[in-house]
């Protein structure tokens, strides 16, 4: 049986800066049999200058140009919420996770909610001061890769290794970086702890830019589990990105398509989340295991599907088989045509007549 996948409800900001409405995103994302149901924490003030333009597929998704630090005072989410909805997923037994952006708000999941698994996002990737601080948490990372290049994400990873070994320095220089990362110890912390996540940042993104063969490039190159972050419209490429190997998928969702902000239009509604995740259980079922061997059911159709050696004529005992009397015919539980050649010469020890079973 194929590993399960772990899959994460990506409620991010389509709460809208509203905690009622995250705590329904919570009950939506549980009720869809998601493992986790994942936010976003910031405060606005402390990640973007006031001058910091929309990326286009903002703009475009709410319909309003405005500076990116308007947007996200909008959809900030306050600490206190957060303790809500902590609450609430404990109720629940659905996991909560959040993706820090600034180094107030690490702390605040590390030390106040307590988190032993944290998400990096794909926009922090190269802010490696943040990516220091979330490996010398000692959690569990999930490293999100979009935008990123295979330089980049080794860079990330060295500095999470030596984060992982020295948990209390906090002036180490590139080189200190490289040794962890090539150490033993810094590899064996790696792959215990952190798994990568393939994503295309683009909201919804293009089918031809998904390329979820970067899946195996980044498993091939750093030797860590891979999943995907999915931002492409509809389940395909989640259940696409699962039989390609992923062991983890993350999916937007939200309440309501229609609602104003960046993220909805890219998101599924609570009926297709739970599709999309039955879907995945399906295809983790499909998936079984790399052993190729008959199965139960097949193991049963052998008899039916398969043939035997029969006598094509009536054989007297001491008569060689030859092709002029031997046949190759249905039912499969007598000797396999794979012994043909064998036989072929050797003398018969009874008496067969036409159709029936050769048994030597």
């Amino acid at each position: 049986m194929s590993q399960k996948t772990l899959i994460i409800a990506e409620a991010g900001v389509n709460h809208n800066g509203n905690e009622q409405l995250a705590l329904e995103l919570v009950r939506e994302a549980h009720r869809a049999g998601a493992d986790v149901v994942k936010f976003q924490t910031f405060k606005a003030k402390n990640i973007v200058t006031s001058d910091a333009a929309q990326a286009s597929y903002q703009s475009t998704n709410i319909g309003i140009v405005e500076s990116q630090l308007t947007m996200l005072e909008r959809l900030e989410l306050s600490f206190e919420s957060h303790h809500t909805l902590v609450a609430e997923c404990k109720k629940l037994g659905i996991e909560f996770l959040s993706t820090a952006f600034d180094s107030q708000s690490l702390g605040f999941l590390i030390d106040d909610l307590k988190l032993t698994r944290l998400k990096i996002p794909s926009g922090e990737i190269t802010n490696l001061p943040l990516v220091l601080k979330h490996a010398q948490s000692g959690c569990d990372l999930i490293v999100s890769t979009g935008m990123a290049t295979l330089g980049e994400i080794e860079a990330a990873l060295a500095v999470i290794a030596y984060g992982y070994i020295f948990p209390e320095k906090q002036a180490p220089s590139e080189g200190d970086f490289e040794l962890a990362y090539s150490s033993t110890q810094g590899q064996a912390l790696l792959q215990s702890k952190v798994t990568l996540l393939h994503c295309t940042t683009e909201y919804p993104a293009p089918l031809d830019e998904i390329n979820l063969s970067a899946m195996t490039s980044m498993e091939n190159a750093f030797n860590l589990p891979t999943g995907y972050s999915d931002h492409s419209e509809g389940w395909l490429v989640p259940i696409a990105a699962v039989a390609c190997g992923a062991k983890i998928i993350e999916k937007h969702f939200t309440l309501d398509q229609t609602m104003a902000g960046p993220d909805h239009k890219a998101s599924l509604n609570p009926t297709q989340l739970s599709e999309m995740i039955n879907l995945i259980r399906q295809t983790e079922q499909a998936m079984g295991s790399k052993i190729k061997a008959p199965t139960k059911s097949e193991v049963a159709n052998k008899i039916a599907a398969r043939k035997s050696l029969v006598a094509a004529v009536d054989i007297l005992p001491g008569t060689a088989f030859s092709e002029q009397n031997i046949d190759i015919k249905r039912p499969g539980n007598g000797m396999s045509p794979s012994l043909f050649w064998k036989i072929m010469g050797c003398n018969a020890s009874r008496h067969y007549k036409a159709g029936q079973l050769i048994n030597e």
